[in-house]
């Protein structure tokens, strides 16, 4: 059949890159008369042409679109595009048609013994040709056919930099994707972690962000204390009997027994472990409780050395790290570290506070509350008592027979039987009532719930009668007694202080009558 042409108006058509059908374009009129047929090469280039100007096709689109010139010009029956790894150096096969060879890889790797601007290396029905741009080399493009020698060096060149382009182009959206996956991780990991209160919440957000940042199916963490013990582990992406036979299993051992902590420790590096069946790991440690196949294990280093590791990876096989993931695993390894030790510091700050103000509002040697925290806490509960029409009740108690303890055994029998006497009060009182220490032998009770007169002075006999129950002192019975004013809110006083004053005038009352208790008239 013989297509009618004219030299303004060609009739080529070109299919879908999908559809896999190209046409051969116009017959070109010999002379006599006769079609001379279309050079396909040319026709080739001419559409990859038209595609890559309209499209952003991937690596595998452009050899698509190039398979069936090629398998019309040389008889090609097999082709792989591989990208280079610039970092580790290793190929990648990353489109392909045909079957692959055993021998593919070893075959497009001779194209790099050979120099960089020279012709294709030809091995048997194999052509390997390096792929170039910009002085650098991004992959090979191996072919396999019949007739391979038919294909031009134009041909060969232009087909070379239209790989070289799309891959240049793969490469440079993947490190777009790259640089902002890992900015979006390490600054939602050190937002978050900069207001973690402990170095375990400071783990558990790194934890989280290891496996975001890598998307593997598990994660896992263990901290270890100053003897290089495990004192704690955490995980995620596993059921709960399985972090509790995380925890049953490592929680307390030597985090040195585990050879993957050893060779993170010593090297001070990230681990990246494509196949987990390869490396040496802890019996029953995170990688095989967690069923690991493939695992990337990070140290977390203070300025004090070691203090955990996070273990991430995959349950369902093996798998090949990049070079980008061994950067990002060192950059949430530091990461990791600071946010913890931030922790830690934080974490230090606020117990050291909580110390102090435990200090000034708690008697040292009982323990109980002191002067200063009853009288905080007396005030709020007058300001409640009086906004809800309720009352309450002061108990000020004074120690019978304490001196002649003091005197007879000695000041540290006197400091013991503060002790037990704080620890009875305490006992007896319901919260949140307070019992407090004023300083010497003189003690407190603040009863709050609305209390009655009669139910105000049966606290207050209750006291007296469980304290002259004797106490033992380095083998001695010690028995004493106690003097109690008792005063009410809003009966004798209105304010605080005041009742105080009431309170204490009613127990000077009750000392001078020999004891027990005495409600201010």
């Amino acid at each position: 059949m013989r297509l009618n042409t004219t030299p303004d108006v060609p009739t080529t058509k070109t299919m879908s890159v999908g559809s896999g059908l190209h046409t051969a374009g116009p017959l070109l009129e010999a002379p006599g008369g006769t079609a001379a047929p279309p050079d396909r090469q040319a026709l080739l280039l001419t559409e990859l042409i038209s595609f890559m100007t309209k499209d952003t096709p991937s690596v595998q689109h452009v050899l698509d679109l190039m398979t069936p010139h090629l398998v019309e010009i040389s008889g090609l029956t097999a082709a792989t595009v591989f990208e280079l790894d610039s970092e580790s150096g290793l190929m990648a096969a990353t489109a392909q048609f045909g079957e692959p060879g055993r021998r593919d890889q070893m075959v497009a790797g001779k194209v790099f013994r050979a120099a960089a601007g020279g012709p294709p290396v030809v091995s048997g029905q194999q052509m390997a040709i390096r792929l170039r741009i910009g002085g650098q080399t991004v992959g090979v493009l191996l072919l396999t056919g019949d007739t391979l020698a038919e294909l031009r060096q134009d041909t060969i060149s232009t087909v070379a930099l239209h790989f070289a382009t799309t891959l240049q182009g793969l490469f440079a959206e993947k490190a777009r994707q790259f640089v902002a996956h890992t900015s979006a991780t390490i600054q939602e990991l050190f937002e978050k972690g900069m207001t973690a209160g402990s170095v375990e919440e400071a783990a558990e957000l790194l934890t989280h962000s290891c496996a975001t940042a890598f998307r593997t199916e598990h994660a896992g963490l263990h901290l270890i204390d100053n003897d290089g013990r495990i004192r704690y582990v955490y995980s995620v992406g596993c059921p709960d009997e399985i972090r509790q036979q995380l925890e049953g299993n490592l929680v307390g051992k030597s985090a040195i027994e585990s050879p993957v902590w050893r060779s993170t420790v010593e090297s001070g590096e990230p681990q990246l472990v494509n196949n987990a069946a390869t490396t040496k790991t802890r019996p029953g440690g995170m990688a095989q409780t967690l069923g690991l196949g493939s695992f990337i294990a990070m140290p977390l280093m203070s300025g004090f050395g070691p203090v955990g590791m996070v273990l991430c990876g995959d349950s369902s096989g093996a798998r090949d790290w990049s070079a980008r993931d061994r950067i990002l695993a060192q950059q949430l390894a530091a990461e990791g570290a600071l946010i913890m030790d931030s922790a830690r510091m934080r974490q230090a700050n606020r117990v050291h506070v909580e110390e102090l103000t435990r200090q000034a509002f708690h008697d040292s040697l009982t323990g109980l509350p002191n002067r200063k925290h009853l009288l905080d806490r007396g005030e709020q509960a007058v300001e409640v008592a009086m906004s809800t029409g309720t009352k309450l009740a002061l108990l000020l108690l004074d120690l019978n027979g304490f001196k002649q303890v003091n005197d007879t055994i000695g000041h540290h029998a006197g400091d013991v039987l503060l002790q037990l006497v704080g620890k009875r009060l305490d006992g007896l009182i319901r919260k949140p009532d307070l019992v407090a220490r004023l300083g010497g032998d003189e003690f407190s009770v603040l009863i709050t719930g609305d209390p009655s007169d009669e139910a105000a002075v049966q606290v207050g006999e209750r006291i007296c009668a469980r304290l002259r129950e004797p106490f033992e002192i380095d083998g001695r019975p010690v028995q004493i007694g106690a003097s109690i004013g008792v005063a009410l809110f809003p009966r004798h006083a209105t304010e605080f202080a005041a009742l105080m004053k009431d309170a204490d005038a009613s127990m000077y009352e009750a000392k001078r009558g020999g004891g027990g208790v005495h409600l201010t008239a």
